[in-house]
């Protein structure tokens, strides 16, 4: 699963003060999450399902097949939540014989007709309504919502959006729709007919049998999986899709789109052959099921799910032309859920606490499709920026990769089996070399492939092949918290021209690492390695024929630390033009973006930055930079003016447009106004806030060319204004993600969060049923990062009660509309109980 990761940094200040002791489980009582125990093997799944699409509610029939695991046994206890059981039956041959059983509290107890021993296979037969809005528990960040079994605009009565039924299995929500052992140990084989409407298509795991015409304008489909996976990742999918073809070697690769989307579909999912093809071969492990089918859906509770063959992607995947020319957001994604089909799928976490078998591979897999595509530097930068993600973020500190004392089971979907787990494997093939690193993964597929496993097993496939113990690695990584927080200290000894590094550990349990060392002599660096020990402080001696210029530690990036230290604006350069790795340049830029236009050395490294071959750094480099400044202007307006015309990409030109129009400069608007035709949404919408930077009055006419849907977060502050003042509702679903926190915003950027909440304002006054939708669903994906601070909470609640005046007073004015407007009503008192 990719978990959808909202911006939402802009509660960053609010949180700061209050999270650093913080952990998942803090002022609860801490247990032990042992692996479920094994009573019975799930052998195979038949199920036939029809929906009832007035009452949101399946009908279905199950035959069971199973057999006691060890120990002989004449019971069988399956999870069923918010079901109705019609009927349970031992199933011989077609006959049934109807069997005791017992079901409350979402538990189904089956009382066989005898005593059945290891082996001894039985077929059970259960005939039931499954109701998914009559289930119980709740979602979480990572998943917001937990029925298992979803209808979308069920009825048809919302014209703007596609009807829908979808499912969503993990953790263990696939028991919300089927009666099984919901548990990730359990794995099956499965086949499903489905009974649709002929004008809908269906999808499900594995591959689709046969299809046959039914009365009443229904097609029953029959989809067989017969490889074994576990059961949280059994999928269905309902709707009217095109099916866009493609293939990998003789494997099926389906792209089920919404057909407006259908002419970009190969440009969102086309790179997905090629992916098969490489992590095949990376893997030395080809891909291992009949078809690979992807399909986005509406109001979906995470960012993707990896159901096997039949991966499910929320529907931020479906982009346009102008988003994709910028960059396809979304590649990053695709990579995640395919790379599962081996690790999650095929081998499979034994129990949530070991969700880092399954979602750091995944993680690390993003780094291994951008390093081989598009290269080193765009693996580095996405890799720098998810382990950021986990450094500033002190309430993971103390969680271990593998934990065993989660609250939730959904805890374990975090920063550090994500972000953090994807660093640690970037360290470990660093270790071990890459032959030895893949070919370690290739044994721990090869020798638990269709079962599961957990990080000791890991660790072994990982020393089996490499020779090396591994258990200093695994037990500071893996099975404990935090990372090292490191500052440093060098001296000269003139005499045996020697330089002494020292290395200080600031945090409570020290730890050991090999550790690159860039020693700068006469502005050349030379790479020293060395082994840092699990003390406090350690001690390095290099020869020196002189006192270096510049000591640059974890110069490769390898290391996952936090890094405590100051350079001045002249080891800033030295460092940016002598290192290779992306990490050490972006660094050095970082360190002197005080200092552009006020010290030579920092103005020599912008201009040399603005020519980097990765076009990240030439886009952080013009963020840096204030043309406005006449000394500024005069080292780079030239080389930023080539950049936004002629860039090879269009993010580049973008970033330079943006800051060209800080200079407010007439001279720039023939660029802009030919930007404003763009087909890039960054060229386009960069040059849209220039045009009108310098003649506002153009806003009325120019309103038709704002389109904010995808935008980053940056082009949304700087368009804000435009579309609050303007009141462009075409936008107003697109603003959400700033105006829904608009309180926050105001601590970090006043003027900014004025205008945000002017937009609160604006859409709360509105008949608006989608962007008030809008705003609650994002509230609750954010509910749990902001329960944590009553604050907050506060300040929601008392944002949510003001919204709701206003629709009150907006129903007084238009009684006309009472229908829509009390729907938004009620939408937005549910959001207010959820943050009480």
């Amino acid at each position: 699963m990719k978990k959808l990761i909202m911006s939402v940094a802009i509660l960053g200040a609010m949180f700061a003060g209050n999270v650093s002791a913080q952990t998942e489980t803090s002022g609860r009582e801490k247990v032990y999450r042992a692996t479920p125990t094994k009573l019975t093997e799930l052998k195979h799944t038949k199920l036939k399902v029809s929906f009832d699409y007035q009452k949101e509610q399946m009908n279905g029939e199950e035959w069971l097949t199973a057999s006691p695991f060890f120990y002989s046994t004449n019971e069988l206890i399956l999870d069923a939540k918010g079901m109705l059981i019609h009927e349970v039956a031992l199933d011989s041959n077609g006959r049934k014989t109807a069997l005791k059983y017992d079901y409350k509290d979402d538990v189904l107890k089956i009382t066989l007709d005898k005593t059945y021993s290891k082996n001894q296979d039985y077929t059970v037969y259960i005939k039931y309504t499954a109701r998914p809005n009559e289930v119980k528990q709740e979602g979480s960040q990572a998943i917001s919502d937990a029925k298992g079994l979803y209808f979308i605009n069920a009825q048809g009565t919302d014209p703007d959006k596609p009807t829908q039924i979808w499912t969503q299995g993990e953790t263990e929500s696939s028991s919300a729709w089927f009666p099984t052992i919901d548990k990730s140990i359990q794995k099956t084989t499965q086949e499903i007919y489905m009974t649709v409407p002929d004008k809908y298509v269906t999808l499900s795991n594995g591959v689709l049998k046969d299809s046959k015409k039914e009365g009443n304008s229904l097609r029953t489909d029959h989809w067989v999986m017969d490889k074994r996976h576990s059961t949280y990742l059994f999928f269905m999918g309902v709707g009217e899709y095109a099916i866009v073809k493609d293939k990998w070697r003789n494997i099926p690769v389906d792209y089920y789109i919404e057909k407006e989307y259908e002419p970009y579909a190969k440009q969102i999912y086309g790179n997905t052959p090629e992916m098969i093809e490489f992590f095949s071969k990376k893997l030395g492990y080809d891909y291992p099921w009949a078809k690979y089918a992807q399909i986005s859906v509406r109001d979906y509770v995470s960012g993707a799910m990896e159901n096997t063959t039949a991966t499910l992607h929320g529907s931020d995947i479906l982009q346009k032309p102008g988003q994709l020319v910028d960059e396809n957001t979304w590649e990053d994604t695709i990579a995640h859920e395919l790379f599962h089909h081996w690790f999650g799928d095929l081998v499979t976490a034994e129990s949530w606490s070991n969700l880092t078998v399954n979602e750091s591979f995944a993680n690390y897999s993003e780094y291994l499709w951008n390093e081989f595509k598009y290269g080193k530097d765009q693996a580095d930068y996405h890799q720098m920026t998810d382990v950021n993600n986990y450094i500033h973020n002190p309430r993971d500190f103390k969680k271990d990769l593998v934990r065993f004392d989660y609250d939730s089971r959904e805890d374990v979907f975090d920063l550090v089996t994500y972000q953090k787990g994807g660093g640690i494997l970037h360290m470990l093939r660093n270790y071990l070399g890459d032959d030895a690193f893949f070919a370690g993964m290739n044994d721990y597929l090869k020798t638990y492939e269709y079962g599961n496993a957990e990080a000791h097993q890991l660790r072994l496939s990982f020393e089996k092949v490499s020779g090396r113990d591994l258990n200093w690695f695994f037990n500071q990584w893996y099975f404990g918290s935090g990372h090292p927080k490191i500052s440093y200290s060098s001296t000269f000894e003139p005499v045996k021209k020697q330089v002494t590094v020292s290395i200080d550990q600031s945090q409570e349990q020290p730890f050991e690492f090999p550790l690159v060392i860039d020693v700068y002599e006469n502005g050349k660096p030379r790479r020293e390695k060395v082994w840092v020990k699990a003390e406090a402080k350690n001690t390095f001696t290099f020869n020196a024929a002189k006192d270096p210029e510049l000591i640059n530690i974890n110069a490769d990036g390898v290391l996952l630390a936090d890094i405590t230290e100051t350079k001045t604006p002249e080891q800033a350069l030295m460092q940016f033009t002598g290192s290779k790795e992306l990490k050490s340049r972006y660094n050095a830029l970082k360190a002197a973006k005080d200092q552009v236009g006020k010290n030579s050395a920092a103005t020599k490294m912008v201009s040399a930055a603005l020519k980097d071959p990765y076009f990240r750094v030439r886009m952080k480099t013009l963020e840096m930079i204030d043309l406005s400044n006449a000394d500024q202007a005069k080292a780079f307006s030239s080389d930023v003016e080539k950049l936004a015309v002629n860039d090879t990409k269009t993010l580049v030109q973008g970033a330079a447009i943006a800051a060209l129009a800080k200079t407010n400069d007439k001279k720039y608007l023939p660029v802009f106004e030919k930007g404003v035709g763009a087909v890039s949404n960054s060229v386009k919408g960069n040059s849209l806030a220039a045009v009108l930077s310098i003649d506002p009055s153009r806003a009325t006419a120019l309103a038709d060319k704002i389109n904010l849907e995808g935008a980053s977060d940056k082009m949304m502050a700087q368009l804000l204004p435009v579309v609050v003042k303007n009141k462009i509702e075409s936008q107003m679903v697109n603003i959400v993600p700033l105006v829904t926190f608009y309180p926050f915003l105001k601590f970090q950027n006043p003027e900014l969060g004025k205008t945000a909440e002017e937009g609160f304002n604006w859409i709360m006054t509105t008949d608006s049923p989608a962007a008030t939708q809008a705003i609650t669903k994002l509230l609750g994906q954010a509910k749990s990062e902001i329960a944590q601070n009553p604050q907050a909470k506060m300040m929601i609640g008392t944002m949510l009660k003001d919204g709701v005046a206003k629709k009150m007073e907006l129903l007084k004015q238009n009684p006309q509309k009472a229908a829509s407007i009390n729907v938004q009503i009620e939408t937005l008192n549910k959001a207010i109980q959820d943050f009480k």
